[in-house]
């Protein structure tokens, strides 16, 4: 293959990857018109049309998808084997490009991430906040923290982060207004605000313990959210049962906005996964940040 084959490769992986040719100029430092220079000289030159363009869109065609599926792999290799020449210096150095959910911040991950930049100060840390699950060879990100409901296939997972402890709460006028449940199927007969995972909406199940070991149910939602802020938001307004992690709502239970409810039948959800590709080609900040992860959960 043509050195020129190759860049054209890789231009045409960018352009599909970010969805359109200026994103894809900004990751390759390049001129947006030289991003759609090569995409048309590599179209002319294979002798298909690769990208439906618009002005709003570019979208991959049919025999564009099926390439894009052939060689993105063998350029997230090499992306790869680039960054493990890190791997032959002895300094930390470079770009460590995380993604978490928002919940992660508080509970554990922006103290993780502060103390990890404070002791290597040369790696530049990028930490992106979103719910939705995330394709490790498709994104750019280094290594994902997500549930275990969220992993990516064939990735390597270390269990990071507290065990987190949930809780059941309403607002006492909701409760007025109706019976306290007594017991874990009673939730059937509520209104429920539940926890959507991203634009997926996948909604997460409720978790309980009984005589015969956890079990989950899934009650009706009246609303769904995802972020549990405002999960707690709509249960202190009277809107219906919330299941939440126990430590944001500490302080309204504290002040008696909110009322725990069922909690001896309720269950801890698993502690978060940290989420990396492969332990072939990591990079000496990958491997810092994972051996850190590991000291933290033993320390913190």
């Amino acid at each position: 293959m043509s050195r020129s084959n190759f860049g054209d490769i890789r231009v045409f992986v960018e352009v599909a990857r970010r969805g359109g040719f200026r994103a894809a100029a900004e990751h390759l430092n390049q001129a947006p018109a030289s991003v759609s220079d090569a995409i048309q000289r590599f179209e002319d030159r294979l002798g298909v049309r690769l990208f439906e363009r618009s002005t709003r869109s570019v979208v991959l065609t049919a025999i564009g998808e099926q390439f894009y599926a052939r060689s993105l792999p063998a350029v997230a290799e090499l992306e790869c084997a680039i960054s493990d020449l890190d791997d032959q210096k002895d300094e930390v150095t470079g770009t460590l490009r995380l993604s978490a959910p928002y919940s992660a911040g508080p509970f554990f991950l922006d103290e993780l991430v502060a103390r990890f930049s404070a002791a290597f100060p040369d790696v530049n840390v990028e930490l992106i906040y979103d719910d939705r699950k995330v394709d490790l060879l498709s994104s750019g990100i280094d290594a994902t923290i997500r549930s275990n409901t969220l992993l990516s296939p064939d990735t390597h997972a270390v269990p990071v982060g507290p065990e987190l402890s949930m809780c059941i709460v309403a607002s006492p006028d909701y409760l007025n207004a109706r019976s306290v449940p007594d017991e874990p199927r009673d939730i059937l007969d509520h209104d429920a605000i539940c926890y959507a995972f991203g634009a997926g909406g996948a909604l997460a199940p409720w978790g309980f313990v009984g005589a015969d070991g956890p079990f989950t149910m899934q009650p009706n939602p009246r609303l769904v959210a995802n972020d549990m802020r405002s999960l707690l938001h709509y249960a202190r307004h009277g809107l219906g049962l919330a299941y939440v992690y126990a430590e944001i709502a500490a302080p309204f239970i504290a002040d008696k906005s909110l009322v725990p409810l069922l909690v001896e039948n309720l269950s801890s959800m698993p502690r978060y996964s940290l989420n990396y590709r492969s332990k072939r080609h990591m990079t000496r900040r990958l491997r810092a940040f994972i051996d850190m992860a590991k000291a933290f959960n033993c320390n913190a």
